[in-house]
């Protein structure tokens, strides 16, 4: 049970309202013109970047709670695949790599979960990481969409996503190896 102090820590009050800023992906991409395709953005990187803020926060001056580890991910993952699906229907990103990204996460939860309740804790890795970091930078450029002091903010989009979807199975497929490794050693 979540006593008051766990909930309303600094770094949960962070996460939560990275969540709460994930409505304003749906209002935003309504009218995807220039001018507010780069507002998203903007708001796209600051939300994520409260995701180190939190992270930091926590550590730092121990304040790492069970909700803290709970909702972060779900924070992470809320926050980049609501933008991914979001931009499907108005073309600016493939849908098969949105289907790939998520089908990968909710592998990777069921894995880390059931390995948890087993009481074997899979770490996030350094891969998963990356994918998030690649992944962020391309959701980025792709909600600018439009050619930004002469670059084409969609290509560099599309070319990171790519890059992103690399990490994204081998990092899942990290995930799987460290499950089986463990419980074939049993």
């Amino acid at each position: 049970m979540f006593i008051k102090r766990e909930i309303f820590s600094l770094p949960n009050i962070i996460t939560m309202i990275r969540i709460g800023m994930v409505p304003f992906l749906f209002t935003l991409l309504l009218s995807p013109g220039k001018f507010w395709s780069l507002v998203l953005a903007i708001l796209f990187v600051v939300a994520s970047l409260t995701d180190l803020i939190d992270g930091y926060i926590a550590r730092k001056y121990s304040m790492v709670t069970t909700l803290g580890k709970f909702l972060d991910p779900i924070a992470d993952k809320l926050l980049v695949n609501t933008a991914m699906i979001l931009m499907i229907p108005i073309g600016r990103i493939p849908a098969w790599i949105v289907a790939i990204t998520i089908i990968r996460d909710l592998l990777v939860d069921w894995i880390r979960t059931a390995s948890s309740s087993e009481g074997f804790v899979i770490q996030a890795s350094l891969l998963g990481k990356q994918k998030m970091l690649a992944q962020i930078i391309a959701v980025t450029a792709l909600l600018i969409h439009y050619t930004i002091f002469g670059i084409n903010a969609h290509a560099v989009g599309i070319i990171i996503l790519y890059v992103a979807l690399f990490f994204t199975v081998i990092s899942g497929a990290d995930y799987f190896i460290k499950y089986y490794r463990h419980y074939s050693e049993k």
